[in-house]
């Protein structure tokens, strides 16, 4: 028993220590590229002009860490979130009644082939004057892109669900609606959340196309100005703060997931 409890505590002290070494060495890796960068620049290797240093970005982003900037980031931040949430909730609704009525699903599919083949951006204009020149249009362009991965990927999921288990709580007289809550549900939370860590970033690229098009405050409405007056330190520290940005997001939902299938196991 005491080999048992010693071995497990090894395991758990080696999974600890890889975890460590990750994340340090993905650290390292980030520092190097910095360093690299700023050293480039400075000897003139790189035009510094066209593609900024470190540097001269934290330099802006001092001159700019006011009520400015955080406003841009909040308007990114929240028409992101509002359109993900927007995205994920509907696609989940639309694979569910998918995958309640096989006949739909079948007439469904090579339309949404096509939707998703199709460029949402070419869409701006139209989307624009439907909606409006406004918030409502750039939370509109990110539902777009993230909708049709979201019903997707949860239909194949659903659809891909052990048949033998599904089989069982029939015999046992579980209806259409008790097997989706009892067995199909369950079974894709962990598609649910790829799905939602994949859309987290389509929903940014979403949010920025749109202020690209039409915004009066943003992360995207700052690229588009500073690239008009040549500021590209400033479009450069943009694009940085955006990584930063879908990064945070990412690690959100991957802890959420966590978190889900901690409750689920405990169920």
């Amino acid at each position: 028993m005491k080999n048992t409890v010693f071995s497990r505590s090894e395991y758990l002290e080696k999974i600890k220590k890889e975890k460590i070494m990750v994340r340090s060495v993905q650290i390292a890796i980030l520092v190097l590229l910095l360093a690299g960068w700023e050293i480039a620049a400075q000897a003139g290797m790189v035009d510094s002009f066209i593609v900024s240093s470190p540097v001269r970005m934290i330099k802006i982003f001092i001159q700019m860490a006011g009520a400015d900037l955080v406003t841009h980031i909040l308007y990114t931040v929240a028409e992101t979130l509002i359109g993900f949430t927007l995205g994920v909730v509907m696609g989940f609704f639309i694979a569910t009644a998918l995958w309640f009525s096989r006949f739909a699903s079948k007439v469904c599919a090579p339309f949404l082939v096509v939707l998703n083949s199709l460029p949402k951006i070419a869409l701006g204009p139209v989307i624009i004057v439907w909606s409006g020149a406004g918030a409502g249009a750039i939370i509109t362009m990110a539902v777009a892109i993230s909708l049709i991965v979201t019903v997707m990927e949860l239909s194949h999921g659903f659809y891909s669900t052990d048949s033998n288990l599904l089989t069982m709580v029939e015999s046992f007289g579980a209806g259409k609606t008790e097997s989706f809550c009892k067995i199909v549900l369950p079974c894709n939370i962990p598609v649910l959340f790829q799905s939602m860590k994949v859309n987290i970033g389509l929903s940014l690229v979403g949010v920025i196309a749109g202020e690209f098009l039409v915004s009066e405050a943003g992360l995207g409405y700052l690229i588009v100005y500073a690239g008009q007056v040549f500021k590209m330190d400033l479009v450069m520290m943009s694009v940085i703060l955006l990584g930063f940005i879908a990064f945070i997001m990412y690690s959100a939902v991957s802890r959420m997931e966590k978190i889900a299938v901690k409750l689920i196991n405990h169920i």
